[in-house]
């Protein structure tokens, strides 16, 4: 006699993987390729996490992030990072109020739901110190009263690897609060051909076709969903090896603090879920393992010298810790 066959009841992510389409299905409206990059953009909104954006000026890592943030029904600000930007320019300062005769707090542009860095190592070492605890905890204490910020909260940044004339260097500190640094390349020869055709065809601006699909209240029932995906003990296991190999390897200066296993566990959720998952497998850990790492370590001088990169040292790891199966 056959037994009956209990599954066990799965997380519905139908209405998830809907809004999901819908938001890519904006972007690529204006953005020509770049699907892994929209892919870990909605990965990181839904794990919570801030992103760095990464590559030469004209590969469109502006419009790209405030696409995303067009695409969804939040608040949203910019803010262009200079070499005088003060802090209180981001956080927002006390100002006199004379009708009161009393000091009243302007709240600054990092008061919103998606907020744009542009060119954030245009800005001192003080001005980038002063988003250290909006960004890991989402609030700022300024006078001894402490501000809370309001849900979704994501800080997308860009900064351009190349030119180094009235640039500051991110401290290790900040780099390790971006959830992704995500490198953007140039396009191929297809997508270039097409993005001059789109250029050449378009008669409004690139915002006006975006309409809005996701309103806070989901964006943050999805966050919450996302942390009942299943995570199996060997998958954990397989996270900590992956960053315990940082720590040891010896071309390595500065392995991964336990900040990046906590990241790769909600950053494998999420990828699994808009992949239509409520299991994390070993190939989600491997997708994203790259642009959470690779910004977390430092490379022995030595082999910085030779020309290696850490996105190739990070392969390598990868390459060879075993796949639990």
């Amino acid at each position: 006699m056959e037994k009956d066959i209990h599954f066990e009841n799965r997380l519905d992510l139908e209405e998830l993987q809907k809004s999901v389409a819908l938001i890519k299905t904006e972007i690529a409206k204006v953005i020509v390729g770049q699907k892994e990059l929209v892919n870990l953009l909605i990965t990181a909104l839904l794990a919570e996490g801030h992103v760095l954006l990464e590559g030469v000026p004209g590969v469109a890592k502006t419009i790209t992030a405030k696409l995303l943030a067009k695409s969804l029904n939040v608040d949203f600000s910019r803010i262009q990072f200079t070499p005088d930007l003060m802090p209180s320019d981001v956080l927002g300062t006390s100002v006199f109020n004379l009708k009161e005769s009393e000091f009243e707090f302007k709240k600054g542009p990092v008061f919103s739901n998606i907020i744009l860095t542009d060119e954030i190592n245009r800005a001192p070492a003080k001005t980038q110190a002063a988003l250290f605890e909006v960004m890991e905890e989402h609030q700022i204490t300024i006078d001894g009263q402490k501000y809370i910020m309001e849900e979704p909260y994501m800080i997308l940044a860009t900064q351009n690897p190349i030119e180094q004339e009235g640039t500051y260097r991110l401290p290790e500190a900040q780099l390790d609060r971006f959830l992704f640094k995500i490198t953007i390349d140039y396009p191929n020869l297809e997508e270039e051909i097409e993005i001059i055709t789109r250029e050449h065809k378009l008669k409004t601006t690139k915002l006006e076709k975006i309409t809005h699909n996701l309103n806070k209240e989901k964006i943050i029932k999805y966050q919450k969903l996302i942390k009942d995906i299943v995570v199996e003990p060997h998958l954990i296991k397989y996270i900590a090896e992956i960053v315990a190999n940082t720590r040891t390897n010896p071309f390595l200066y500065l392995g991964a603090s336990p900040r990046a296993s906590l990241a790769m566990l909600k950053a494998g959720k999420a990828y699994a879920a808009i992949n239509g998952r409520d299991f994390v497998t070993p190939e989600d850990i491997k997708k994203i393992a790259l642009p959470i790492l690779q910004h977390r370590v430092i490379i022995t001088p030595e082999r910085e010298m030779e020309g290696i990169t850490s996105s190739q040292i990070i392969n390598d790891i990868l390459q060879t810790i075993e796949i639990p199966r």
